[in-house]
């Protein structure tokens, strides 16, 4: 009776040890994949294309009957978090994802002034994260443990300079940006720059700033049209987008405005309506005219949602995507959670040549991806049209 009791005992504590390393009767580990977007906040829709890419995502996975590692199939796990527009916010769901949900990668946050903060909570705990749309050098700096599935604002910035140059002719440019968030702040920088290095130090006639929820631009702008500045460079969110162009354009401001990634929003064209008609933006693709795996994703996303997808949905399902090839390519899943993470982390970061649907990727040390940018044109329909690409050294 006592070698029946402490063979029992024994045999327990076996199964105890088999389950904590992640398999249980014949049940194998879920693949959990943390989602931190705004959900609610400053720029909701913003969240949704994120939510809805990464359900989409998790639908293919579903129907493959899980993510393939090696000879095994895992399911999979999607766990979204709310960071509510708030750099706390994302804080607080990257540090719960990863200590409590113990998920294998996290996706996002979206906007730089989330990512920057969350991606320092990521690198500290060594799990992979992949900010798709944050395009503020901060975010990954000195952490090996993050990527982004965009370009880069210093890119970004002399991209612009260069376009407004080359298409106008100008020479005089004014730059309205939100002092008080780590990406328009940022990339008003870069274009400053580049757009100096290409006139002169005189050549921005006015760097006008205000602070996150203003509504009232007019003293800005009233600067700015005083400045005789020939074209005004705005790099702001949906939200504030229509505010400023409508304004802009009642105080009697007649040259053109033109945007960056933070235009791409479904929401810019129906909030800025008419206005925004024959403006300019740089982006990461563009939905108009686009083919193969892109319009596939575009025509599948729009059936299910009744809108077309714009860049953060996009290049969330990239982000998904390069997610899931890490995962795969790791060969094999521990169920030792810190173990997985590194080798998902590592895997990642040897990815080359990967074909997404806004533009093939190949990541540099930093965890940044080589990719070209595109401007894009509102039509007087307001559809976003390819005008050109403009690709990296």
């Amino acid at each position: 009776m006592k070698k029946m009791t402490t063979g029992l005992i024994i045999g327990l504590i076996g199964l105890l040890v088999f389950a904590a390393n992640g398999w249980c009767f014949g049940r194998k580990t879920v693949i959990k994949i943390g989602i931190n977007a705004p959900i609610t906040g400053d720029i909701p829709k913003v969240g949704e294309g994120t939510k809805y890419a990464a359900r989409m995502w998790l639908e293919d996975i579903e129907k493959a009957g899980g993510l393939t590692v090696g000879d095994t199939k895992y399911p999979v796990e999607v766990v979204i978090e709310d960071n509510e527009s708030k750099a706390e916010s994302a804080v607080k769901a990257n540090t719960k994802m990863i200590t409590e949900d113990e998920v294998l990668f996290i996706v996002g946050p979206q906007s730089s002034k989330q990512a920057i903060p969350a991606g320092a909570v990521a690198n500290n705990y060594e799990t992979p994260m992949i900010t798709p749309w944050s395009t503020n050098p901060d975010s990954t700096k000195d952490r090996p443990f993050v990527f982004r599935g965009c370009f880069l604002d210093p890119f970004q910035g002399p991209v612009l300079a260069n376009f407004i140059t080359e298409e106008f002719k100008f020479t005089k440019a004014a730059v309205l940006y939100d002092v008080a968030s780590d990406y328009p702040k940022g990339l008003a920088e870069f274009f400053k720059k580049a757009w100096e290095n290409l006139h002169g130090p005189d050549s921005v006639v006015a760097f006008e700033s205000f602070t996150t929820k203003d509504a009232d631009f007019s003293s800005q702008l009233s600067k700015i049209i005083k400045s005789d500045a020939q074209v005004l460079f705005t790099p702001q969110y949906y939200n504030e987008v229509a505010l400023i162009v409508q304004q802009a354009n009642e105080l009697g401001w007649k040259g053109p405005i033109v945007g960056s990634d933070s235009w791409g929003s479904a929401e810019t064209v129906s909030l800025c309506g008419e206005n925004c008609y024959g403006q300019f933006f740089s982006t990461h693709y563009a939905a108009a005219g686009a083919q193969g795996a892109t319009k596939d994703f575009i025509d599948r996303y729009q059936a299910k949602h009744g809108y077309v997808p714009d860049d953060v949905a996009a290049l969330t399902w990239d982000s998904l995507r390069l997610a899931q090839r890490a995962i795969e390519d790791t060969g094999k899943i521990t169920g030792k959670i810190k173990k997985d993470r590194k080798a998902v982390r590592d895997a990642m970061a040897r990815i080359k040549n990967f074909e997404g649907i806004t533009g093939n990727m190949t990541f540099t040390e930093e965890g940044d991806p080589v990719k070209c940018a595109v401007i894009v044109r509102i039509s007087d329909k307001g559809e976003y049209e390819f005008y050109k690409s403009v690709c990296p050294n």
